[in-house]
């Protein structure tokens, strides 16, 4: 019985601390929360000057019943190098949040990827970088090439494999992918 006595208390003692236990070192795990992006504006400025193209979706529902609203502004000239900025919003608060600056102060941590499809004739150019010196992406130049059409795809990652060769090996989560019908004439 004293034996029995003995093991029940020594069991007791080892769930007891167990239960009791703590991992906390007192300092709160910090939550990074997921950005809320409604609108992706870009804006492509001819190098020397002219009419800037804009192309923008806008989702204010989020995951809701209504489609994106998406404008393109007008068709890129053939042969015409292209100035290109981002911004993103979350038009839910107002005034609206501008999530570029947090993409730009977090810039090791996101990357934005542009592609073409469908037989669209354009390259592409990061000018902004993290700094390590990888692409960040919201600022760029596009080159419009030879008469064309098809889509350009907006892709912002979060947390991507830097450097990466591209989209296709990134690694990470998208935040936002949105894609335009284009022309160039």
């Amino acid at each position: 019985m004293r034996i029995l006595k003995y093991i029940s208390i020594i069991l007791f003692t080892g769930i007891l601390s167990i239960a009791c236990s703590s991992d906390d070192n007192g300092t709160p795990m910090a939550v990074n929360e997921e950005e809320v992006i409604t609108t992706l504006a870009v804006t492509l400025t001819p190098d020397g000057g002219g009419t800037a193209i804009t192309l923008q979706t806008r989702d204010l529902d989020g995951d809701g019943p209504n489609a994106p609203e998406i404008t393109v502004s007008g068709n890129l000239a053939a042969g015409v190098t292209y100035n290109g900025s981002i911004v993103l919003l979350n038009e839910t608060e107002t005034p609206a949040e501008d999530i570029t600056k947090e993409v730009v102060a977090e810039a090791k941590e996101h990357q934005l990827f542009y592609t073409s499809g469908g037989g669209l004739e354009i390259t592409t150019a990061y000018i902004d970088t993290d700094s390590d010196g990888n692409p960040l992406g919201t600022k760029f130049t596009l080159t419009a090439g030879n008469p064309s059409s098809g889509t350009l795809t907006f892709t912002l990652r979060h947390e991507p494999t830097k450097p990466n060769a591209g989209l296709s090996n990134a690694g990470g989560e998208t935040d936002l992918e949105a894609t335009f019908s284009v022309t160039v004439e």
